[in-house]
């Protein structure tokens, strides 16, 4: 009987053990303390681990996007958080990842865009792009993404910042209080949205955003590839009564091109399925749906692709 319960004892201890070693580890690489990436990853690695899909999962303060990248493409992370730009360099093998060549990634799912902003005051004069020119505007600051967008934007249109309006290069709290004194009259942003300057300006000021014409979105498209087209929603701030068309950056969740096709099919619709779960660190979890989270600037990763199909995304 002794030898019946031990036999017993050691095949449940054997089963526990089996069951613990087919869970597959996942490490999340996030970002900074400071920035949303290291919060929002902690709460992924919580969701999938108690999500019964057998894996275990961990987050990893990182210095962000590029650096992701190379860990996911080495196998010292499973999963990355990147934005669209530095994505871009890392499967192009260009610019910050000439170095590297061409990593084999692929995007598991979008996260939240990051819309350019083109924001003015009423009376400024200012109701489209080409009305920027005379004027006093901030471009953002120096090396920010901000700039960089802004720069992208004005090639495209012809405008010289050198040359066709009085150019300032404000950080966005510079860019708040100028906006608000009328020190200058347009700002360009950078952030997700509703944004915190946009809000924090039209407290005290008629806040107006400009939009851009379609065919400037296509060309700016078109000349970078890792940018897309996104509409800042009417009502998204009070004073913006009509959809605004932009461009965008995007933050995605990237992993390796060979992740196995059910892995990725789980993560995907365990953070997809458990987004009202993120909204505690950012309310830009309420993109965390099949119809956004599967626009992307390369290839899906083949279980992401069969979870959103599902879904009724039409995934060319």
């Amino acid at each position: 009987m002794k030898k019946s319960i031990l036999a017993l004892a050691l095949i449940g201890v054997l089963a526990f053990a089996s069951a613990g070693f087919a869970a597959t580890f996942i490490t999340i690489g996030s970002g900074g303390v400071g920035g949303t990436y290291y919060p929002l990853g902690g709460a992924m690695a919580e969701v999938l681990t108690n999500a019964g899909i057998d894996v275990k999962a961990t987050s990893r303060a990182t210095s962000a996007s590029r650096e992701n990248c190379r860990l996911v493409a080495a196998g010292r992370a499973q999963i990355g958080m990147t934005m669209g730009s530095a994505l871009y360099q890392a499967i192009t093998g260009t610019e910050a990842f000439e170095p590297d060549g061409k990593l084999p990634l692929q995007i598991l799912m979008s996260m939240y865009p990051a819309p350019q902003h083109l924001v003015t005051v009423k009376g400024s004069g200012i109701t489209k792009l080409e009305d920027i020119k005379g004027k006093r505007v901030s471009v953002g600051a120096p090396g920010g993404g901000d700039q960089i967008l802004t720069n992208l934007i004005l090639k495209a249109a012809g405008i010289d910042p050198e040359k066709d309006f009085t150019k300032q290069q404000l950080t966005q709290p510079e860019g708040v209080m100028a906006l608000k004194d009328g020190n200058v009259d347009a700002v360009f942003w950078n952030f997700a949205a509703p944004g915190s300057a946009v809000m924090e300006v039209a407290a005290q000021r008629d806040v107006v955003m400009i939009p851009l014409e379609e065919e400037l979105v296509k060309k700016i498209i078109a000349d970078n590839p890792f940018l897309i087209r996104h509409t800042i929603k009417a009502g998204t701030y009070d004073s913006v009564k009509e959809d605004i068309l932009t461009i965008a950056d995007s933050n995605y969740l990237v992993v390796r091109n060979d992740m196995d096709e059910t892995l990725a099919y789980n993560l995907t619709k365990t953070l997809i399925e458990n987004r009202d779960k993120f909204m505690n660190i950012t309310t830009q979890a309420a993109h965390f749906v099949p119809e956004e989270a599967s626009v992307g600037i390369t290839e899906f990763a083949a279980g992401a692709k069969k979870y959103f199909r599902e879904q009724g995304v039409d995934m060319k």
